[in-house]
């Protein structure tokens, strides 16, 4: 005769364990982040070139994802590779160019989200220091103010020069960063023309104190300076962290692809009511000029373009020494693949 209490007893229990199994290869099925506390250096945080970054921040996305994200900010791009090439940091938010310079010194690294489709870099000349201006030749001998030695914008800026014949040491580069210490340099005549991004430019192009010398906010003046589609700011670490962490990899892209999409959607006042008021720098409706001047930068969906890595590689042979007659294999400095599940997630 069978002990109903007993076989009771025994059904609950393994209904208890069966869920619990499913529950646990629930967890599995989604992949549990290795690493959750991971370390994202950046330069200019408050620049619109790393917006979704604060996004997802702010939005708490990277925390939905599982992760306890820190985000340490720098004077420029080439601060916040440095903190990871030395191990103060995790995961770059900066220009997909280093990878291809990483590359070149051996050391390998991968973009896996991209935030911008266009650099929204400006080169701009002071109406102070040089109200005659007239061509990029005129700039030899000149002060250039960027972000940071070494950064986008400092790369942006040889480009530009080497267009005109121009070597980089024809000109002084000076760091400025990416905020008022920026603006005070070019008011108070220090530089003479600066590369940088909004809202810093367009708080100096308001009061007519700079001239626009080459301008890369939209995709069409993207396509115009450099021949093709231009990729820029992304999310990048080293392949060894990636291949370590693919679930912790997965959950940062997840969280940039829904700030993406966020910003897709999203209004101005939605917009100044996430971002810190810092970022702002004391003029609401100024901010909100520049974004509308930028936003069409912004991926859509942080999938890298076709052409983008080959219109970088040939962007920086022109004026990078150590770049010319390189190898570079340019599909290892990228990946889509972790776009592509998280734009299946979140449609």
């Amino acid at each position: 005769m069978y002990n109903k209490p007993f076989w009771k007893q025994l059904l609950i229990a393994l209904a208890l364990f069966l869920a619990g199994w499913f529950t646990l290869g629930s967890a599995f099925a989604q992949g549990k982040p290795e690493k959750q506390k991971v370390t994202i250096a950046v330069g200019g945080k408050n620049l619109f070139y790393y917006l979704p970054l604060t996004i997802a921040e702010r939005l708490g996305y990277f925390k939905e994802e599982g992760l306890d994200v820190e985000i340490v900010d720098f004077a420029g791009g080439a601060k916040a590779l440095q903190a990871v090439v030395g191990g103060s940091a995790d995961v770059v938010s900066g220009a997909y160019e280093h990878t291809i310079n990483l590359q070149a010194k051996g050391q390998h690294y991968q973009e896996f989200v991209l935030q911008g489709r266009a650099p929204q870099i400006v080169l701009v000349t002071s109406n102070k220091t040089m109200p005659n201006f007239k061509s990029i030749a005129d700039l030899k001998g000149k002060k250039i103010g960027v972000t940071a030695p070494g950064s986008s914008t400092n790369m942006m800026a040889n480009f530009v020069l080497a267009k005109a014949g121009l070597k980089p040491s024809d000109v002084s580069f000076i760091g400025v960063g990416a905020s008022a210490g920026a603006v005070a340099a070019m008011r108070s005549g220090q530089i003479d023309a600066m590369a940088n991004l909004d809202p810093v430019i367009s708080m100096l192009t308001q009061k007519n104190e700079v001239r626009i010398a080459s301008d890369t906010r939209t995709l069409k003046e993207t396509q115009s300076v450099f021949g093709g589609n231009m990729p820029s700011g992304c999310l990048y670490a080293s392949t060894k962290f990636i291949e370590q962490n693919p679930n912790t990899t997965q959950a940062l892209t997840n969280a940039m692809v829904r700030a993406l999409k966020w910003l897709q959607a999203a209004g101005p006042s939605d917009i100044v009511k996430t971002v810190p008021e810092s970022y702002l720098l004391g003029d609401r409706a100024l901010y909100l000029a520049a974004w509308d001047k930028v936003k069409e930068a912004i991926s859509p969906d942080g999938l890298m373009p076709a052409d983008g890595p080959k219109t970088a590689l040939n962007t920086l042979q022109q004026f990078d020494p150590d770049l010319k007659g390189k190898a570079i294999k340019l599909d290892g400095t990228f990946t889509n693949s972790f776009v592509q599940k998280a734009n299946a997630k979140y449609k």
